[in-house]
């Protein structure tokens, strides 16, 4: 098995200060979409997908804040099915997807694997179905999904790992990939754990946000922030959350990796590579 961590789009929010907490006040801050692409003795399985073809091709439905604010680059490069490609497989190779959750930027790639199984907590799919609120209309794009993909909806039940609430998602032969609930930042946001050759690797999607909201004293950016108060759908469940990761994080760091989606400092971190949208394996 080989883990490729991968940058499905790099996102460039206004005021690298107040949202990288280092910069100028008005130069543009970076931000990544932290996927993985797990490498199985058959085939491909994908972890979040960031950004697709069809966003690109018509940013329009974005929306204007996305647009304006949180600026993606649109880089076809930067895509999940370009990435597979430029790693040498097809597109149909990718059999399985697992998302932290629907929201736009990680879930904007599924059309682009209609063959795929997308598997996902069965509150998460519930609420985005759903979309019964402002909230709901900005975070989730029913046009990600209209292709009518391969459900698998997974009720977090009956596993432990490290503590937490688990479910295997997929588990063929070396290869076992777990959900754990991590609500707050959705109805039913989870984790998404991968076990390699030397370690667990716990992508922790939207959990938090800013590397430092992990450390013992944790801090986080004014803009992010913000931002996570105004999409959480559970304060204290995110709140709670947080704090058992970072429990995890100190006392079994050595035997886990844990990184969120969107901080640049930890991607580059697991992917060994210094700028965004390189792939590297484990």
């Amino acid at each position: 098995m080989r883990i490729h961590h991968l940058n499905c789009a790099t996102l460039c929010p206004v005021s690298a200060k107040l949202v990288n907490g280092a910069g100028g006040l008005f130069s543009p801050a970076v931000m990544v979409c932290h996927c993985l692409l797990i490498e199985t003795w058959n085939n491909l399985i994908l972890v979040d997908t960031g950004l697709g073809l069809q966003d690109l091709a018509d940013p329009g439905p974005l929306g204007f804040i996305v647009r304006n604010l949180i600026r993606p680059k649109l880089s076809i490069a930067e895509t999940a099915v370009e990435q597979v490609k430029k790693l040498g497989f097809s597109p149909n190779d990718v059999r399985h997807i697992i998302v932290t959750h629907l929201d736009f930027d990680h879930a904007g790639g599924l059309p682009d694997f209609p063959g795929a199984e997308i598997h996902v907590s069965g509150l998460e799919y519930g609420s985005a179905m759903a979309s019964n609120s402002f909230r709901d209309e900005f975070r989730y794009r029913p046009k990600h999904w209209s292709h009518q993909p391969k459900w698998k909806t997974h009720a977090i039940a009956g596993d432990k790992w490290f503590g937490f609430d688990a479910v295997r998602t997929i588990d063929e032969g070396e290869t076992e990939v777990l959900l754990i609930p991590l609500r707050g930042h959705t109805t039913g946001h989870c984790g998404v754990v991968v076990k390699s050759a030397d370690k667990w690797i716990l992508n922790c999607g939207d959990a938090y946000f800013f590397h430092a909201e992990m450390s013992p004293r944790p801090d986080c950016t004014p803009a992010l922030n913000i931002f996570q108060r105004l999409m959480e759908s559970d304060h204290g469940a995110r709140m709670n959350n947080q704090q058992r990761l970072r429990e995890l994080k100190q006392n079994h760091g050595n035997d886990i990796q844990l990184f969120c989606s969107h901080d640049h400092s930890e991607f580059c971190d697991c992917a060994g590579a210094g700028r965004s949208g390189d792939a590297a394996g484990e």
